[in-house]
């Protein structure tokens, strides 16, 4: 039986308080979209562990990739360092971006990517000599993460970030685009973004 009372007590669990958080559900066992819980019940999991277990749990291609993995090493820094699996990933992936894009920077989670992307969006207008190009324009009603400058390109309005607002750089932000999917592209929801980029070009990094 897991200890659920220390867990309430001393695990702080992502978006929920500390000192009164939510129910956690104890999981004892997943195969392919269900989450097994100790007391049998099963629940699909329909947000993929957060996206990142989209090929669902216990799949035998990636069970035997890890078990093999594990045996030669579980893990090394990358600074400095390298090995076949990470190569073999990034042809994979060089391969299927378009021309151009030809290299790869690997990061261990959507908001470190988002990071990452922004700040080599900044180092290339400073290593042009450009340091004050180190704003972001983004369309509202996005989310890209709970780092500091992840948070600062996701909705400043409707998001749940509003907390950090004093403290998150600022940004620029264009109405969020309002055509559905299957309709007709109106292309006058594009005037409000190029607004932006003709009065803010000279401080602008980057579209996220």
């Amino acid at each position: 039986i897991m200890d659920i009372e220390f867990d309430r007590q001393h695990i702080w669990h992502p978006y929920t308080s500390a000192l009164t958080p939510l129910p956690c559900y104890p999981v004892v066992g997943a195969q392919g979209s269900k989450i097994i819980l100790e007391d049998g019940k099963a629940l699909v999991d329909g947000m993929a562990s957060w996206w990142s277990t989209i090929h669902g749990y216990n799949h035998p291609e990636l069970n035997a990739a890890a078990k093999q993995q594990i045996d030669d090493f579980s893990h090394v820094m990358f600074g400095g360092l390298t090995h076949s699996p990470a190569i073999d990933l990034c042809k994979k992936l060089v391969a299927m971006t378009p021309s151009g894009l030809e290299r790869v920077f690997l990061a261990d989670s959507g908001s470190v990517a988002v990071e990452v992307a922004m700040k080599l969006a900044i180092q290339y207008w400073a290593c042009q000599g450009n340091q004050k190009k180190n704003k972001f324009i983004a369309p509202r009603n996005g989310y890209h993460g709970d780092t500091l400058n992840a948070m600062s390109v996701c909705d400043p309005i409707n998001g749940m970030h509003s907390l950090f607002s004093e403290v998150l750089p600022t940004q620029l932000f264009a109405p969020a685009p309002q055509t559905q999917f299957n309709a007709q592209w109106n292309d006058d929801e594009m005037l409000a973004m190029e607004e932006l980029l003709q009065h803010h070009h000279h401080e602008v990094a980057a579209v996220i």
